[in-house]
This record gives structure tokens, sequence and C-alpha cells, in this order.
């Protein structure tokens, strides 16, 4: 029987080990429930006008979030799922900058509310594609319509093949004070398998450049199950990992999907380490991790004991949108670029994932929302009670109550009655004012919280996810 490795104080690291057992038996397909109804929900009955109306009627006083897409990036990694461009071309990116200009001109011409900007974050592809001048542009592109207000979160997803120090120094002289660089696995073998070829000392020198330009956080992304991938070799990983020392961790595991994202075709099955040595890779990362200073806050993510992620957790103000986790209040989200997805006023608003639908739209003078989602009264009491396990890791009855005016345990029943499966094993405890989340179920809430999705219970979509290991 495999024997798991010892962690420290649950209370201070936020996680427990389950037996392998358990594991095997409650590794099942769940959301990520970066949304919730979750995005294949979404449909076209939404449409660009119900996108306007919900800007226009926003709270005038809620706190705004930007997200802005950059699709290109110069190289194609093999186990990639994200919308992208593969190109060299810059004049791709400058026509690309056109149109987003415009598409920030229209939205600040239909929001109402606040626009000063608490919280950015420049997602792809690989936002540092571009180059200098137009990391200059695109910034100022958004601050002549959307001031950045004073002390918030500004960060972009960096790929440091194409981010040497030079452009560190851009970003940080442009505001942006957070950062999360794509790494994935060092192992020279595993990069040749994925098609990404990135020294450590390349990333080195990027986090380096970032720490003396004066950036407050810098994130890396890790990812297990990748092809050629070991649990020797990934130990390897960790220990040049923890020298870089980030402040905070996520630690995907790979969806083996060649029939959805066709770049993973070039992957050979019999590359990939069978579902023991995954776990046994993903447990001992969890065990390094949390044993030299890391709290795991939940699904993949981890961030040092005195990170204000952490603590927000601790403290109860811990969020989660499209980005992940966050610190930040409940913010709308205003999301720029194709295939961008917009959270604002109970409402979420799709971007299309193709570039010609997109230039389309937003040079025809309207907003390029092609799908979307309202929201109806029962599923924002189902977003509220979800999105407080998920960051929580538990769900105070009373309060749910007193913000929906319903009796929790008649509204939920069917619910409660099915989260006793996860009571006996010790994932969860039940009691008449609470639904608390063990530090040995902290690893299957995804699981937990997708009891609460009605539209799981009325479908047999749940197959279409990833597995929580």
């Amino acid at each position: 029987m495999w024997e798991l490795p010892m962690l420290t104080d649950p209370n201070l690291t936020g996680v427990e080990l389950p037996s392998i057992e358990l594991l095997q038996k409650f590794d099942v397909p769940a959301p990520r429930y970066t949304s919730y109804p979750t995005a294949d929900r979404f449909n076209k009955d939404f449409t660009a006008a119900d996108y306007e109306e919900a800007l226009k009627t926003r709270e005038t006083n809620k706190p705004l979030s930007l997200y802005v897409h950059i699709p290109f990036c110069n190289d194609i990694c093999f186990y990639c799922g994200c919308n992208k461009q593969v190109t060299r071309d810059h004049s791709k990116s400058a026509e690309y900058l056109d149109v987003l200009d415009q598409e920030i001109a229209l939205v600040r011409e239909k929001i109402s509310g606040t626009t000063a900007v608490s919280q950015l974050h420049f997602g792809g592809g690989s936002p540092t594609f571009l180059n200098n001048d137009e990391i200059e542009r695109v910034m100022q592109l958004i601050t002549s319509r959307f001031p950045l207000e004073q002390g918030g979160e500004f960060s972009i997803e960096v790929d440091p093949r194409t981010c040497p120090p030079d452009k560190v120094r851009t970003l940080a002289k442009v505001g942006l004070n957070r950062m999360s660089c794509g790494v994935q696995d060092f192992n020279p073998e595993v990069q040749k398998a994925v098609n990404r070829i990135q020294p450590f000392e390349m990333t080195k020198e990027t986090m380096e450049a970032a720490r003396e330009a004066g950036f407050h956080s810098i994130n890396m992304d890790l990812i297990y199950g990748l092809p050629k991938q070991t649990r020797k070799s990934f130990e390897k990983t960790l220990d040049q990992v923890l020298e870089l020392s980030p402040d905070r961790i996520a630690l995907y595991h790979y969806a083996h999907l060649p029939h959805h994202f066709p770049p993973q075709r070039r992957i050979l099955d019999a590359d990939l380490p069978s579902t023991v040595e995954k776990v046994h890779i993903m447990m001992d990362a969890i065990t390094r991790l949390t044993q030299n200073g890391y709290r795991y806050i939940g699904m993949d993510h981890f961030a040092k004991v005195t990170d204000e992620l952490a603590i927000a957790q601790q403290e109860g103000k811990l969020q989660r949108n499209f980005q992940g986790y966050s610190t930040r209040p409940d913010c709308d989200m205003v999301a720029l670029g194709v295939s961008a997805i917009s959270n604002v006023h109970h409402c979420y608003a799709c971007n299309p994932r193709e570039l010609p639908a997109y230039y389309e739209a937003i040079r025809a003078g309207r907003l390029a929302t092609n799908r979307g989602y309202k929201l109806s009264a029962e599923d924002q009491l189902r977003h509220a009670v979800i999105m407080t396990i998920m960051c929580q890791f538990k769900v105070v009855k009373a309060e749910i109550e007193e913000r929906f005016g319903i009796n929790f345990d008649q509204t939920f029943a069917y619910e409660l009655r099915k989260l006793q499966n996860y009571q006996k094993v010790g994932f969860v405890e039940l009691t008449p004012e609470e639904i608390v989340v063990s530090p040995k179920g902290k690893i299957f809430v995804r699981a937990v919280a997708m009891q609460f999705d009605r539209y799981l219970r009325e479908s047999d979509r749940a197959g279409g996810y990833s597995k929580i290991a």
C-alpha cells in the first residue's frame, strides 16, 4: 500500500492528505468554478444589447476590474488549451491593438458608475508577446479611459522566453506590479516533449528583474501530468522552484484532451505518466510546498503563509473569478479582447473566440458580445454558496439565509443529503449551523461545491470536466 507523506500542522498548511483509496474513489470530473453557472451554460440568447444594459445599470460604487486578452504567442506549447494565435508577425498585434482601442472606447461610453480600476489583469496567449512600445501603448489606451486606483493590483501573465529584464522594467514603468510566470516544469526532457524550451536561468533572470523593479508579488505556474514527467524529475523541479521562492504557486493538473485541443495531438499517450505516478507527483508537491512555508489556498493554489492571499483566506475575505483567487472585494469585471468574458451586474458576456468575428463587431461600432448568461435569483443564491465553499471551505447557513431570505436546510435538502457521503469519509462536517470542508477534504473542494450545481444535477455534462487529481 502506498504510504502517504506526513504534512505539517493542517491549521498552518491548510490541507491534509487523504488516503489513496479515498482519492481514487472521489476523483471525479468537476468544474473549476471560476464562474457559476459555468461557461458551458452560456448561450446566444444573451446579446450585446443585454451586456450594454448590464454596463448601464451596474451598481454605481462597485469596484471595477479589467481583464485584457492578448491572444498571440511566438511558439505553440503542445499542452496548451488557451485561445491563442501563434505568429511572430507584429503587424498582427498592431492591428489587434487598433481594434482593442475601439473596444475600450465603446465600453467607456456605455459604462456607468466608477471607472477607476482596482484590479487589472493581462492574460493570453502570451501578453509579453507585445514589444516594449506596444506595452506602453496598450497601457495608455486603458489608463486614458480607466484610471488605475492607488494601491490596486495590476498583473500580467509572463512568458520568460519573451520577457527579458528590459521588458520587465517596461512593465513596471507603465504601472504593473504583479506577474505570473509560466514555467510548467524545469526538466529539459519534459520541456522538449511539450515544445517549451525554457532554461532555469532564464526564468531566474526574469524573476530577479521583477523583484529589482519593485513587483509586489510573483506567481509561478506549474503543471503535473505532462509527458516524460516522473516523480523523481518533478522533485528536482520543486527544488528549483523553492530556490526561486515565488510568492504564490499554481499547480495545475494536465488534462489530456486531444479531441478538444489539437496541439495536444503531438503528445504521445505513451509518454504520459500513469495515473498512480501522477498522483504521487501531486502529493509530493503538496507535501514539499506546505513543508516549506506555503499554505494550501484551494484546488491547485498555494501562497506563502505571509502572503496577503493566505491572510485573506484566514480572514474570510478571499474571492474567486475568471483569473482565479483574489484578495479584492467582489468586483464588476469588464473583459476586453477576443474570447474575453465579462461579469457585470449578475451577467456574463462573452466576446467571440475568432479574431475575424471580434474585429467585425468592434469595427462596426458595436459591442462584440455573441453569447452570455443572465443569472436568475436562484443562480445568484447558488453562486454565493459555491463560491463561499471554494474560497472559505465553509458555509455559515445563517449568513446565506439573511442575505437571500431563505431557509437553508429546506432549500438545499437534496444537496445536504448528497453531502452525507462526504461526511461519512471525513471530508465535510455538517452541523445545524455550518457546512465545513475538513483539511482532508480540501483537495476535493470542487466535488463538494459541485453538489450545489443545479445544472449538473439536471444533465450528464460532468464528464466533460477535468478530474480533480
